[in-house]
């Protein structure tokens, strides 16, 4: 917790790009293991559950660089993008909709990219914070 309330844009960028290789990664690993362990029954359950892992991680990154941000416009642009990103990975499942799983691809690298342009462009420093310069 320590981590994120000092580099939140660091920790969201890394969870971000996390959950992007585990999302690229899932079908090659499945493959390349032919279901020797799980008897091509199911792949296994904290395997499925790490997105959500991923997603809290994100969440109290974006909430720490929403306060230290010294740009408006990037406030919202995270926040949207962490509950596309939300939205996508609990209809994947509970398959509400059918969407294509490229989908997650798009919030994901936005929140990697939003991170790091906040981290480069947009800090607020303990002497002074431009919050309001857009």
């Amino acid at each position: 917790m320590i981590l994120i309330k000092q580099k939140p844009d660091s920790i969201g960028a890394f969870a971000s790009a996390l959950c992007l290789i585990h999302c690229i990664a899932t079908p090659f690993l499945f493959i390349a293991q032919t279901c020797t362990l799980t008897r091509c029954q199911e792949t296994p359950l904290w395997w499925q559950y790490i997105d959500y892992f991923f997603l809290v991680i994100s969440f109290f990154a974006i909430y720490k660089t929403t306060q230290n941000t010294s740009k408006n416009f990037i406030k919202p642009l995270l926040w949207i993008s962490w509950f596309i990103l939300a939205i996508i990975i609990v209809n994947e499942k509970n398959e509400w909709l059918h969407l294509n799983h490229h989908l997650i691809y798009v919030p994901a690298l936005t929140l990697i990219v939003l991170h790091l342009y906040n981290r480069k462009y947009c800090q607020c420093n303990k002497n002074k914070c431009c919050a309001n310069e857009e």
